[in-house]
């Protein structure tokens, strides 16, 4: 059984950028805790919240995160790595200290507010999920849509959380504008393997129902099935994109895993726990799509994958969605709707 139950990681690895590091005395008498580990939440007060995009195989301009930090506890996720950034563990801390903007609402529209023309597309949960669990109470990511939908600011939204249906209002009054898609990120229709691979995600069924409430107001929504990994989830790519359409999907996209720095350990603690005797197995069939590497840097390569069994996944997909009439990318938003609009007043004309 795992000691951290509702957890991707069991352990937090050393950080790469710290030069001390805390270790157990395997011989020392340690007492059980039985209580859970607790997520624990730090405010940031970062001074601005539009991040621009440099990647040149990312299709946004500008990204706005209002947490970091992930409760869903994907062991593969790679922004696990980012958390190294502030100090923390790319493990255990990554989904158990979760850092706040409080005050994204507020700086997105003083920044908007500066602007005569939209910035570009802005892309919410460019590096982790804009709908945490804390989200249902803090409601930042849902202040943010209202900004947004005030100023007719194109935003692009990707989530594992069905909690995104509840901001429908937003979302379908941006959509009416022509400046909203979202994708829900669906990785395997089942839920036992969702239980163990997105531990604190919403289930398979309830991301669908979220998809289904989407299209029916309007909003423009697809799946990203996203990471495939092969030998695991990768045969359910045909299935996943079949149930996305019946839910009212009009596109879909996916994305090849890749495990940088210590989520590749991470991951490989994950597969010893939950498929030992499928783990090298797995582990080469990535190592065979990513150019021999568990990770890959490459831009537009690393998204998609090399060789031959990427290429089949790649066809693969183009195929299914061919069959069910999904485009292969979203749709592209609309800049010219932008207004510019102080707090308080209406239209600047």
């Amino acid at each position: 059984m795992d000691p951290h139950r509702g957890r991707g990681a069991q352990e937090n690895p050393v950080n790469r950028f710290e030069a001390l590091s805390f270790e157990t005395d395997d011989d020392a008498w340690i007492d059980d805790d039985p209580r859970p580990l607790k997520t624990t939440f730090l405010r940031d007060d970062s001074q601005s919240i539009l991040n621009r995009n440099n990647a040149e195989d990312l299709s946004f301009d500008f990204s706005v995160n209002p947490y970091r930090g992930c409760e869903h506890g994907c062991s593969y996720c790679y922004a696990r790595t980012y958390h190294e950034y502030l100090g923390f563990s790319a493990g255990l801390d990554f989904e158990s200290k979760i850092v706040v903007k409080a005050d994204a609402p507020v700086l997105l529209e003083k920044e908007l507010g500066r602007r005569k023309t939209s910035p570009g597309m802005i892309a919410m949960s460019g590096v982790t999920d804009c709908y945490q669990p804390v989200e249902r109470k803090l409601e930042i990511t849902r202040r943010c849509l209202e900004v947004m939908a005030r100023f007719r600011q194109p935003v692009g939204l990707i989530t594992k959380n069905a909690l995104v249906a509840r901001d429908v209002d937003y979302l379908g009054e941006l959509a009416r504008h022509g400046a909203a898609c979202v994708f829900l990120s669906i990785t395997t229709l089942d839920p036992k393997l969702a239980r163990i691979l997105e531990p604190r995600a919403s289930s398979p069924r309830a991301r669908l129902d979220a998809m289904r409430a989407l299209a029916d107001a309007g909003v423009p929504v697809g799946p990203s099935a996203a990471p495939m990994i092969p030998g695991l989830n990768d045969h359910e790519l045909p299935a996943i994109l079949t149930a996305c359409k019946e839910a009212g999907a009009t596109f879909g996209r996916y994305s090849m895993v890749r495990l940088p720095g210590a989520v590749a350990g991470i991951f490989e603690q994950w597969l010893d726990r939950h498929f030992p005797d499928r783990k090298e197995k797995i582990l080469n069939r990535i190592r065979a799509a990513q150019g021999g590497a568990l990770n890959n840097t490459t831009p537009r390569e690393r998204m998609r994958g090399s060789g031959e069994a990427a290429g089949q996944l790649r066809a693969l997909h183009h195929a299914t969605c061919r069959r069910l009439g999904l485009a292969t990318r979203p749709p592209e938003l609309n800049t010219a709707a932008f207004r510019r609009v102080l707090p308080g007043q209406g239209e600047l004309f």
